[in-house]
């Protein structure tokens, strides 16, 4: 049995802080209106924020000229306006970014040229959430960016790790208006198909003052976002093989016919190329060779109700006490919450005890193939699961900096930070069970979608036909902060072609630690008995999706929650290992201490080159990164914790070359030669193994370990790109662009034996003989790949001129991007020893994406009509105990977006967009090489509904 995957969670927000933010915005906001009467003729922006979908087109692109390297920028059409609603969807129509993950009312997942290693930055400075090297980027609000920047290529003075790029976050200054500036948003978004409609207000206020110490300015920006969401999705379970239906080719051992073959023996499971799916193949049964079947284990949908906020608050002052030295204090805070219901419907289609007289007659087969379409199975055990999960995350980001002018020719810029991030989760899940009489399965019913139904779907709401069986009490907490300096310089050397001398120096003390708890217990009573508080019936499920069941009961994780304390005691009566609440502290798994230390050395160079201009830019940054890290491992029988210490010295030398040449006026030819880096996450770093429970009965346990040996992994980058600026606001670009990247983190799977005291599921009822211990196989991380990744980019921004009235302000923005990559995949036997290489792409990479998007600007009018799409690609593999092939492809994704403003008069505007207007779905199917198809493989369907918006914009 496999566990459908979850997207990870996050908890409730604190609505007295929210007020809190509401009355600091409004007593600014007073502040604000009485400066504006006393300067009412200086509230033009200044030209770092523009006004206008083409004005803020021509910012991106007058930033793309005038930079040395590779860089894409989206830019806020007016205060606090990006064009979505977070950072990741205002970057999705970026040259070169491909988005997915739409579930939950918004993009979830961002990578440039297919890789997801990106370093994020804020102001330039690296962030990161809780334990992870990365900040869900998602989390930051659009309307607290004032610009966002895409580095494709990186020199010696930028940071060295995110082996895809970098992507800075730049918000907004006092010093960025000539004086103040307040601007309120209030914005409701309906979602579909949770039928709500979701608040957003934002407000900023800024001003700047001259005093006889100088100039000071302070901002204050704040941003509230709360969302109610469904995701509705309907799985197929892994594919295996079973015997034919026929009693005469029935292998000796498997008395059965349609009988799931668990011998490891006849066939390997967690193979990536799978088993033959041709009709008639055959697997060799101690010397016999009898045909098989493939069919799925199980079927099951997950309907998910959720409440999402995001708190989020950034603060600046500055002071500029003289015309060669600026200071600049800033702070950032940005929390989630989200609080989730998972109303889970499992069951078995695997049964072969009760098929009847004819067991040929309850299956189809594709045609040509050994893949069962449809099939009816009798007696058939499923669960459905009430699960609840709420999670929380807080990030702060505190930073110093200093701008300082000594002399005509030297520049310092200093800067000091300290960042922390705490995520906390708790999650219980409730299960009941039942034995129904039938099922009816087509695996594909049409379009990629499952339908199924039992022989009596009344039952499914029936509380009288279920038993109350696991319960699931889990627990995390990551935690991590940061203090960093740096202090950079540029000097002005003018010594004939060398231009200018770049150096730094940087210092970082990150500190990471993760925390859990887990427990289960079984109950075994009937449903009915704990009373009508403890379930609940959903209803109108997937009704775009397939023919399934719309509705079925499940416990009222609601209400558990809110009386866990007698939830837990209830358990405990029946399983006395069982904890209650007062031992449920979590234990520490791991806590990291990383120290990085960078120097960089640059020069600019300037040479001419048959009368034209060659610029330069060479350089190198030398990293050595020391990490110690103390795991922590729980004795099973005494729990006893036992630490284990480790340290590790990395050191690294990474050059980079950009030249950069105007052959004729308005065309330029860069050439970029980089070296960046991806550290190995924290969690890959515990050693301590985690087994996880043979839930399917397969004969052996799963679960993963980490390797405290990882080296980072490191990639050699060339990018040759062509820019032509043919008129004003308007440019065609190109890139060529390769990345060799060495020592990929991939798992490799051992097989190890735990005696009874070192088995945690030890009186496990759901897997198998535990008497004398148990087999898990171990899937942990090494360096043992090696990729290539390479790629053309092609993008154009044209507003043409000479239209007719009507016409005039139309113009247009696209891109297409074309990828190939190929990675080893090493595959090891169960002692660990890699016994074979396979080749298969990079996960996440399409090998076409593309978007296209008309704007139009006249007058207070702005639209743009946006569509996106990229082509299927590898998403994950699944997981090692089942699946057949072992990739999970993504079926091509798509999104058509609307988006209109109306400014009533220079202070006041509306806005109205929508997402997703062709109601587009999330689906994937298995694949490795030639094996699998969506028709034949089809896995899982997500229901991402469509989003309309309307909002109202006032500044003064």
């Amino acid at each position: 049995m496999r566990k459908p995957a979850l997207v990870p969670l996050r908890a409730a927000a604190n609505t007295s802080r929210f007020a809190l933010s509401l009355t600091a915005a409004a007593a600014l906001a007073a502040l604000s209106t009485m400066a504006v009467a006393q300067e009412a003729a200086k509230t033009e922006l200044d030209t770092v924020v523009v006004t206008g979908v083409r004005a803020s087109l021509t910012k991106s692109l007058a930033n793309k000229r005038t930079n040395d390297q590779v860089v894409e920028s989206v830019v806020a059409e007016d205060i606090g306006k990006l064009p979505d609603n977070n950072v990741v969807e205002a970057l999705q129509r970026v040259t070169g970014i491909q988005v997915t993950n739409r579930a939950g009312g918004e993009v979830g997942t961002l990578s440039i040229r297919g890789l997801p290693d990106v370093a994020t930055t804020w102001n330039g400075r690296n962030i990161f959430t809780a334990s992870g090297t990365q900040v869900a980027l998602q989390d930051i609000p659009s309307t607290l960016v004032r610009q966002i920047d895409v580095f494709k290529t990186r020199d010696a003075s930028q940071l060295e790790n995110g082996i895809a790029g970098q992507i800075d976050v730049k918000s907004l200054r006092p010093f960025d208006f000539k004086g103040s500036k307040f601007s309120l948003l209030a914005r409701e978004t309906y979602l579909d198909p949770a039928k709500k409609w979701n608040p957003q207000l934002s407000g900023m206020a800024s001003n700047r003052w001259q005093t006889g110490v100088g100039e000071f300015g302070a901002l204050v920006n704040l941003s509230m976002v709360k969302t109610d969401y469904r995701n509705e999705s309907v799985t197929p379970g892994a594919m295996v093989p079973f015997t034919s239906p026929n009693a005469a080719e029935l292998p000796a051992g498997y008395p059965f016919p349609l009988q799931r073959i668990f011998d490891n023996n006849v066939w390997t499971p967690g193979t990536y190329t799978g088993l033959p799916q041709k009709a008639g193949s055959t697997l060799n049964f101690n010397g016999v060779a009898r045909p098989y079947y493939l069919a799925r284990d199980a079927v099951f949908q997950s309907d998910v109700e959720g409440q999402r906020e995001r708190p989020a608050a950034n603060v600046a002052l500055q002071w500029k006490p003289n015309d060669d030295a600026v200071y600049t204090f800033e702070a950032m805070y940005n929390g989630y919450r989200d609080k989730v219901f998972n109303k889970l419907l499992f069951s078995f289609v695997d049964w072969w005890e009760a098929l009847g007289s004819n067991p040929a007659a309850t299956i189809t087969t594709f045609p040509g193939t050994n893949v069962i379409k449809t099939r009816t199975v009798n007696n058939v055990y499923g669960f459905n699961s009430g699960d609840y999960t709420t999670s929380a995350t807080d990030s702060y980001v505190y930073a110093l900096n200093g701008k300082w002018n000594l002399g005509d020719r030297l520049r310092l810029d200093g800067d000091v930070s300290y960042q922390t991030s705490k995520y906390h989760s708790e999650f219980t899940a409730t299960r009941i069970d039942r034995v129904a009489p039938s099922i009816n399965v087509d695996f594909n019913s049409g379009g990629g979608n499952m339908a199924f139904k039992f022989n009596n779907n009344a039952d499914l709401a029936d509380p009288t036909k279920w038993n109350v069986a696991q319960f699931y009490d889990n627990a995390n907490r990551n935690e991590g902060s940061a203090a960093t300096a740096s202090l950079n310089g540029a000097y002005d050397a003018d010594w004939g072609p060398l231009k200018t001398l770049h150096f730094g120096a940087r210092f970082d003390s990150r500190k990471a630690s993760e925390a859990n708890r887990t427990q289960s217990a079984f109950l075994g009573r009937n449903l009915a008995t704990l009373g009508a508080n403890y379930y609940h019936v959903n209803s109108n499920f997937g009704t775009d999706i397939s023919d399934v069941p719309r509705s079925w009961i499940e416990p009222n994780a609601y209400y558990i929650r809110d009386n866990i304390d007698q939830w837990r005691t209830m358990y405990k009566a029946a399983d006395a290992n069982f904890l209650t609440t007062d031992k449920l502290s979590l234990q520490k798994t791991f806590q990291v201490k990383e120290d990085t230390t960078n120097l960089f050395l640059m020069a600019d160079t300037e040479h001419q080159l048959f009368g034209r201009s060659l610029r330069a830019n060479f350089g190198v940054r030398y990293v050595q990164v020391d990490t110690s890290m103390t795991a922590y491992k729980v004795d099973a029988t005494t729990k006893v914790v036992t630490p284990t210490f480790g340290e590790k010295t990395a050191k690294k030398f990474l050059p980079s070359l950009t030249l950069r040449y105007e052959p004729v006026k308005d065309v330029l030819v860069r050439f970029n030669y980089g070296e960046t880096l991806r550290r190995p996450n924290f969690g890959d770093l515990n050693p301590i193994i985690q087994p996880s429970d043979d839930v399917s009965k397969v004969g052996y346990g799963g679960g993963s370990g980490g390797n405290p040996g990882l080296e980072p992994t490191r990639s050699k980058n060339l990018d040759l790109t062509g820019e032509w600026y043919f008129q004003k606001d308007s440019a065609l670009y190109g890139t060529v662009f390769q990345r060799k990247i060495e020592g990929l983190v991939v798992p490799l799977r051992r097989r190890i034996h735990l005696s009874p005291a070192e088995d945690p599921f030890r009186n496990s009822t759901s897997g198998g003989d535990h008497t004398n211990g148990y087999d898990y196989v171990i899937s942990s991380p090494v360096n043992a790949s090696n990729g290539k990744i390479s790629g053309l980019e092609l993008g154009a921004i044209y507003f043409p001129k000479g239209l007719p009235w009507y016409l005039d302000g139309l113009g247009f923005q696209g891109s297409v991007t074309r990828l190939t990559s190929s990675q080893n995949v090493p595959t090891a036997n169960n002692a660990g020893e890699i016994v074979a290489q396979l080749e298969g792409p990079f996960f996440g990479v399409s090998k076409l994406s593309w978007n296209a998007t008309l704007a139009y600007e006249k007058g207070p009018v702005s639209a743009r009509l946006s569509y996106v799409r990229r082509s299927a690609f590898l998403a994950t593999n699944e997981a090692a105990l089942f699946a057949n092939p072992i990739g999970i492809w993504r079926q091509p994704e798509k999104s058509v977006d609307l988006q209109l403003s109306y400014n009533i008069n220079d202070r006041m505007s509306v806005d109205f967009s929508g997402v997703n207007l062709t109601n587009e779905m999330q689906q994937q199917y298995y694949k490795f090489g030639d094996a699998g198809s969506p028709l034949l493989t089809n896995f899982g369907t997500v229901q991402i509904g469509r989003s309309f918006a309307a909002g109202f914009r006032w500044k003064i």
